[in-house]
């Protein structure tokens, strides 16, 4: 099982596009959750679930999640702005790294930055950088016929701010302390740290450009950009799932099979009574492993 996690409605139904025989899981608490099936990998069991904009829920949704499927791995998916010139719309960024940039403390001279930062899990890493190329392009709408993104590994900043210029001071902070984030979004810090405080879950964030942050988001938007980076983020992350190992599928059986199979076969006892003189044995017997079967031997009365 694998848990996909986005924030918008348009993120969420680019990534349904992917799933099919999907049912819906109602969480304890209240959370709805699509889960269905990889449709070009059927074996791959996908949980996906909406968490809204914003580092707090995306944190307490990604927790939810993790208990309620155990994922072998966790990825968000969407939407970012660039904040380089280089990428283009539609070209996909998967984080090598997430940073928080609401840390800080705040000074009469100026705010000192304190920030936070999670690497993305190592082997999801390795496995993501085998789809470079045009290797994953058949998951996209348009099978990559017309419209050939790229895709980027570098950092990713993430905060509770939709920036939308590239002179405010949150870009300023952004070039003069998180230099080598290539893109923004809003909810990756939250995921990141959470997937990190729950133990060992493999997380990747995956990302796709739809706008420059530079002060043309409304234009941007209207003319489709979100829908397309949307599609290009949920293309690569379904490749991605398609390539992994599930836990609780390799070698082709359910992890109960695998249980089973590694539980080591109970030993055979072989026992013989002897009866000596006047002496009478019936049953003798040290340790009981399943079914008791005995021979009575006739001995002298």
């Amino acid at each position: 099982m694998f848990v996909i996690l986005t924030a918008l409605d348009v993120e969420h139904q680019a990534v349904l596009e992917h799933l099919t025989n999907v049912d819906v899981r109602k969480h304890a608490a209240g959370t709805l959750f699509e889960v269905g099936t990889l449709a070009n990998n059927p074996r791959r069991r996908v949980a996906l679930g909406l968490t809204g904009p914003g580092t707090t829920t995306a944190a307490a949704l990604t927790e939810r999640a993790r208990t309620e499927f155990s994922p072998a791995a966790m990825l968000f998916v969407g939407v970012a702005g660039g904040l380089r010139d280089w990428l283009d719309i539609g070209d996909v960024v998967v984080a090598t790294k997430v940073y928080s940039h609401h840390g800080a403390r705040s000074e009469d001279d100026g705010d000192l930055a304190r920030p936070r930062s999670w690497d993305v899990s190592h082997a999801l890493e390795q496995r993501a950088r085998r789809l470079r190329g045009d290797s994953w392009y058949p998951y996209l709408p348009d099978r990559g016929e017309h419209v050939r993104p790229d895709v980027h590994f570098d950092p990713i900043a993430a905060g509770d701010v939709l920036l939308n210029s590239r002179t405010s001071a949150l870009a300023q902070v952004l070039r003069s302390n998180y230099n080598d984030a290539v893109a923004i979004e809003m909810e990756s810090s939250g995921f990141a740290h959470a997937a990190h405080l729950s133990g060992n879950v493999p997380m990747m964030t995956i990302r796709a450009i739809s706008d420059h942050a530079d002060g043309t988001k409304s234009t941007s938007d209207r003319a489709g950009t979100q829908l397309l980076a949307a599609r290009n983020a949920a293309a690569f992350a379904a490749a991605l799932i398609a390539a992994l190992e599930d836990k609780d599928d390799e070698n082709g059986e359910g992890s109960d099979r695998q249980a089973q199979s590694s539980v080591p076969p109970l030993p055979t006892i072989h026992n013989t009574n002897i009866a000596r003189d006047n002496a009478t044995v019936g049953q003798q017997m040290g340790v009981h492993f399943g079914d008791i079967r005995s021979t009575w031997a006739e001995g002298p009365r």
